[in-house]
């Protein structure tokens, strides 16, 4: 081969290699928009990291049916509780990111258990992509009807004239039950036992049952039994009173300003899941959230539909993140 001849053999390569890679380059934008083009094609899984019954698993329902008549395919709801919501999350993680496996995240477990857990997480915030939230909630105090306690400072002195007598029910070790009952024995200066549960239903069934005294939690699975007088709410924790439960107090009217938890529930996808797939998502979500149907029934469950687009999602993450990780170094409360 001579010279030339090899010259133009090289240049020909150079520039057959740089047109490959320029292929590759503009196929990852143009893959994405086929994906997205013909998507749902099939049944789009929700994961719930709870058993069924507590706020989680009521968001995710509430969602999975409209957000399926947007798409015009089925939104089946898995629960699959357990670990600190590290189950869901993790087959969300492995799953194919093609928008066909999503989750219906509990803050809590997004925002808590990464900071309270002592080994490595087998899941990270950067293995899922916000997608959407849905719905926002503060949480409440709720006790059995049968305590002899009718507001948050009888509460607190009976406590202190019994110290560790009361116990009350969460959802598990270092969640953000667990985590609002050490702040309010931090702050009231009470001594209450814990009793960890795998997810807000079953925890409601044992305050039913009588086995626990008093919860935290979203008002979603507790207002039917407060209106039956099987439970007696004493105050949420959120800066403003909830709309489904005007006469009842805020945590700072009953002399707690410091007791402020508000839980959200949002949707996540895994990591790398093509943008147009996410904006399709998100879209059709806004409009379920945005509809009055949605609006009034998370209102009549105690919540408030509070839509949040992926980036405005991520930067409430980061902040509510900040804010409990100062309630955690305070209370040093641990996940199992």
């Amino acid at each position: 081969m001579t010279s030339t001849t090899t010259q133009r053999f090289t240049r020909r390569a150079i520039t057959t290699g740089a047109l490959g890679a320029m292929a590759l380059v503009l196929a990852g934008p143009l893959h994405a928009q086929n994906a997205a083009s013909g998507y749902p094609s099939h049944p789009i899984m929700l994961l719930v990291p709870t058993a069924a019954g507590g706020t989680t698993d009521i968001a995710a329902r509430m969602l999975g049916v409209d957000l399926g008549t947007a798409l015009g395919k089925t939104v089946v709801v898995d629960n699959k509780g357990g670990a600190n919501g590290a189950i869901a999350a993790m087959a969300v993680k492995r799953a194919e990111p093609d928008g066909y496996t999503l989750l219906m995240q509990y803050s809590g477990y997004h925002v808590i258990t990464p900071l309270v857990t002592k080994q490595p997480m087998q899941w990270q915030a950067s293995d899922l992509t916000p997608v959407a939230n849905v719905l926002s909630a503060p949480q409440i105090v709720v006790i059995r009807a049968d305590l002899p306690i009718k507001n948050m400072a009888e509460l607190v002195a009976y406590a202190k004239a019994h110290p560790g007598k009361l116990n009350y029910a969460s959802s598990g070790n270092g969640s953000l039950q667990h985590a609002t009952g050490a702040m309010l024995e931090q702050q009231a200066g009470i001594k209450l036992t814990h009793v960890p549960y795998k997810g807000t239903g079953p925890a409601l069934q044992d305050l039913l049952g009588g086995t626990v005294d008093l919860t935290f939690g979203t008002a979603p699975p507790f207002v039917p039994h407060i209106q039956s007088g099987k439970l007696r709410v004493l105050a949420t924790t959120g800066k403003t009173r909830l709309p489904s439960l005007p006469d009842v107090p805020t945590t700072a009217e009953a002399g707690l300003p410091k007791l402020d938890a508000t839980s959200w529930f949002g949707v996540f996808a895994p990591a790398k899941t093509p943008k147009p797939i996410i904006d399709k998502l998100t879209t059709e979500i806004a409009k379920v959230v945005a509809s009055p149907a949605f609006k009034q029934k998370a209102l009549e469950q105690g919540a408030v539909a509070d839509y949040m687009p992926p980036q405005q999602f991520a930067d409430a993450v980061k902040a509510q993140t900040a804010q409990w990780a100062e309630v955690v170094k305070a209370t040093g409360i641990e996940a199992d």
